[in-house]
């Protein structure tokens, strides 16, 4: 059973999750039956059914919960790894073939057959979060074998790996390389196990050389099958809130592997990104959705997930002491935009996805996705848990 372990008198984050947040999303957010995540919720919190539960979503949730054990914040850890047992054997190898399965459907089965990179990087990063809180030597034995698969699956030409197989397009992603990255680091965070390091490290050398350009030092997201550009300068797409999240993840790999010699150069690239996205990214105190890389911005409507990776940025230079006074202001009226505009009140600990350029909602229903998005913003405001 869940249960709340938040005190009274704790930061409004720790009272919002411990009180709203974690309890939504682990009870109506999750079916007792399936023994898996529900993708998303109305509004007054009832499931909505959809032909497809996809494994990121799943990964997603369970990595979260176990962070939340771990913290110290609220326990719904059981669920969380009795979904993982369940994800396990509906999406593993659910078609004979190596990798798992993009979704499966309402009856169990494979809707879905693709191998995406997207989803193994977060499958790999419950694995982590799990063995984390489990101990569970048979946890990290998947995660291994996990790792095998998507450098033989995915394995493609110039360096990093194919988005999905089989490919939709012969189009390059920054994104999921982004998110195998922070897999590779909670896995080398859990383990202290070379193996995941030297993949991380690798990944990030790639970010340096191909993802981020020389001209303008900003994270671009689309590539050519050689890793160039789709578009001239100016015309590529960047998006504000990856900049804050790879600025994010480069810290935390400078933490993790101190020894790298391109440390320095790469907390120089980590400031450029945030200093790029907070100049033409963030605007009235909130994250925009999208530039180009001249630093013209082109979407000017906003979602939650960019706010939660400037608020966890924020908070993370707050601790480190490199936060100015400008920063502060910013992190104090960003997280008051949030709880006002994308987390009010009234929903109980849900929230808004996506407003308009106007401010106006753009949404229907409450996405399961977000928590994780949230939940690391929080994780940063928290105190550390006393057993850490």
């Amino acid at each position: 059973m869940s249960e709340h372990t938040a005190q009274p008198g704790t930061p409004p984050w720790a009272a919002w999750l411990a009180h709203q947040a974690l309890p939504l999303w682990s009870s109506a957010g999750y079916d007792p039956t399936r023994h898996l995540y529900h993708e998303r919720l109305a509004f007054d919190a009832t499931p909505l059914p959809l032909p497809h539960l996809r494994l990121m979503v799943q990964a997603r949730q369970i990595a979260t919960f176990c962070q939340a054990r771990l913290d110290g914040v609220f326990n719904a850890a059981d669920n969380a790894l009795h979904a993982l047992a369940t994800v396990q054997a509906r999406y593993w190898q659910a078609d004979g073939q190596p990798g798992w399965v993009f979704a499966i459907g309402p009856d169990g089965r494979p809707s879905s057959t693709v191998r995406d990179l997207y989803a193994h990087a977060f499958i790999l990063f419950a694995y982590a979060w799990a063995y984390r809180l489990s101990g569970e030597p048979a946890l990290l034995a998947v995660a291994q074998k996990t790792v095998l698969e998507v450098e033989s699956i995915f394995h493609a030409p110039h360096g990093g790996f194919a988005d999905a197989v089989p490919a939709p397009d012969a189009t390059r992603r920054q994104n999921p390389h982004m998110h195998l990255l922070e897999a590779y680091l909670a896995l080398f965070e859990a383990t202290a196990d070379q193996f995941y390091l030297d993949r991380a490290q690798s990944l990030v050398a790639l970010a340096r050389e191909r993802f981020i350009s020389p001209r303008s030092g900003l994270l671009l997201e689309f590539f050519g099958p050689d890793w160039t550009p789709c578009h001239a300068y100016g015309q590529n797409p960047v998006e504000p809130g990856h900049l804050f999240e790879w600025a994010w993840l480069l810290g935390t790999y400078t933490r993790l592997n101190p020894t790298d010699k391109a440390v320095t150069a790469l907390r120089h690239v980590a400031e450029h990104l945030y200093q790029s996205g907070r100049r033409h990214g963030v605007t009235h105190q909130l994250v925009r959705d999208g530039m180009m890389d001249d630093g013209t911005l082109t979407q000017t409507g906003t979602r939650i997930w960019p706010q939660t990776e400037l608020l966890r940025l924020l908070a993370c230079r707050q601790a480190e002491g490199g936060s100015t006074a400008e920063d502060s202001r910013l992190q104090t009226d960003l997280t008051r935009l949030f709880f006002a505009d994308f987390a009010p009140a009234h929903l109980r600990g849900g929230w808004i996805d996506r407003r308009g350029p106007d401010g106006t909602p753009a949404v229907d229903h409450m996405p399961a996705s977000s928590l994780y998005h949230i939940y690391g913003a929080a994780k940063a405001h928290l105190p550390p848990p006393e057993h850490a």
